[in-house]
């Protein structure tokens, strides 16, 4: 028994690993790429489309739908746990130290933007609406090319990108949860809302209250706030953000450890092993080779130069501003040179980007989903790659002591793969 148990905790902690996460959601994309470009694409095609579930509470989806708005609200979860978690007590508590990843963020969001509205308000206005999806940061395939490739570069490296790709996602779920929304039955949201609060105060019950009740309650009060979401007509994701903003950060009822790091213990392994493949493999399956539409266009070059070329000036515009002409400084043993390739790793898309791509043209403009979707996977697989090269070459050049020079000789000396 007590091995069973001690394997299964092994294996939790093995799914939950930057590097393993990274290689499950390409493993799952590149089965979807390599199958719909099959003899049996059309297989493919059926197995994404075939709806099914109640029609009455609109949720007769298919099963891409049910993947995107359904497996992804668990991945949206744990961001939102995550975010309160460095809102409260980790690095976005103190301004003075989140302020340059934000402003990279920010930066990181605006100038890949502009790149798409660039290239495509000539060539094809009726396209603009998939502005927003270059400006989006996956995390799991970030950090796992960071974890690979960065040994040997400060571990704060990790912590900077680790902020900035959630501050990316926090502006993400915002524009997907105002653009992206047409209609809202605010009845339906009210609801979702007063089903989140009274999840609110369950997850803050003391502990033998609280442990039996996450199969028996929790769950299923979770899985309400989600459905009535999804009813109001604002993305169903959105449910899972909020319901991790719930969960407390700070210690209570006297546990050696938050509920937000409980959470994220017990719900990242399903996210990572389960939620973030599956939707991978049912969204990433663009077919290049007898494909309905043109796979290069205005659109897909306007995605593929947002993310491989906008990510990395605007992230690197940004920071030398904020470092240059305010007080703020880049955090201990980071210099302006690890951002290049911290730049780059912002610009793998890939699960947040095909997500938005689905939406900006979802019930018209269609024939812009997959060019779209190609350049999703493909700007993320160079962004990557250059990323990969330029982490390599970084961490193989000498550091000097005041690498972010603030004035004060570097204390930080932790490194990745230590």
């Amino acid at each position: 028994m007590t091995q069973t148990s001690d394997s299964r905790i092994q294996f939790k902690r093995w799914v939950a690993l930057d590097k393993t996460s990274g290689a499950l959601l390409l493993v799952a994309a590149v089965l979807a790429v390599v199958w719909a470009n099959s003899p049996w694409q059309d297989a493919y095609e059926s197995l994404t489309s075939f709806e099914f579930g109640p029609e009455a509470l609109h949720l007769h989806l298919s099963l891409a739908e049910w993947a995107a708005d359904g497996l992804l609200a668990i991945f949206f979860f744990v961001v939102g746990v995550e975010l309160k978690q460095e809102f409260v007590a980790g690095s976005l508590r103190d301004l003075k130290l989140a302020g340059v990843p934000i402003a990279a963020a920010i930066g990181g969001m605006i100038v890949p933007a502009l790149c798409y509205v660039a290239i495509v308000a000539s060539a094809e206005p009726s396209a603009l609406k998939g502005w927003a999806i270059p400006t989006a940061t996956d995390i799991a395939f970030a950090l796992a090319v960071l974890a690979i490739f960065g040994r040997g570069l400060p571990m704060a490296l990790r912590t900077f990108l680790l902020t900035l790709a959630v501050v990316d996602d926090l502006l993400g779920i915002i524009v997907i949860a105002t653009v992206y929304t047409e209609e809202i039955d605010f009845a339906m949201l009210g609801a979702a809302l007063a089903v989140i609060a009274v999840f609110g105060v369950l997850v803050r019950l003391p502990k033998p209250q609280w442990k039996p009740l996450i199969p028996i309650v929790l769950i299923p009060v979770a899985v309400l706030a989600w459905g009535l979401m999804h009813a109001s007509g604002v993305h169903a994701t959105v449910a899972g953000v909020l319901l991790g903003f719930t969960v407390p950060a700070l210690l209570v009822h006297g546990e050696s450890s938050s509920r937000t790091h409980q959470c994220d213990d017990a719900v990242r392994p399903i996210s990572s092993a389960i939620a973030l493949p599956i939707f991978a493999f049912l969204s990433a399956g663009v077919a290049v080779i007898g494909g309905d539409s043109p796979i290069l266009e205005p659109v897909s070059i306007g995605v593929f130069a947002g993310l491989t070329v906008g990510k990395v000036i605007g992230v690197l515009g940004a920071t030398t501003i904020m470092t240059r002409v305010t007080p703020l400084r880049l955090p201990d043993a980071i210099g302006l040179r690890d951002l290049l390739p911290i730049g780059m790793l912002t610009g793998v898309g890939f699960t947040v980007s095909l997500l938005i791509a689905e939406l900006s043209f979802k019930g018209s403009g269609e024939e812009h989903t997959s060019p779209a979707k190609a350049a999703v996977l493909a700007g993320s697989v160079v962004a990557a790659m250059c990323a990969a090269a330029l982490l390599r070459w970084d961490a193989h050049k000498l550091r000097d002591r005041d690498m972010n020079r603030d004035g004060v000789v570097d204390v930080d000396i932790a490194r990745i793969g230590d």
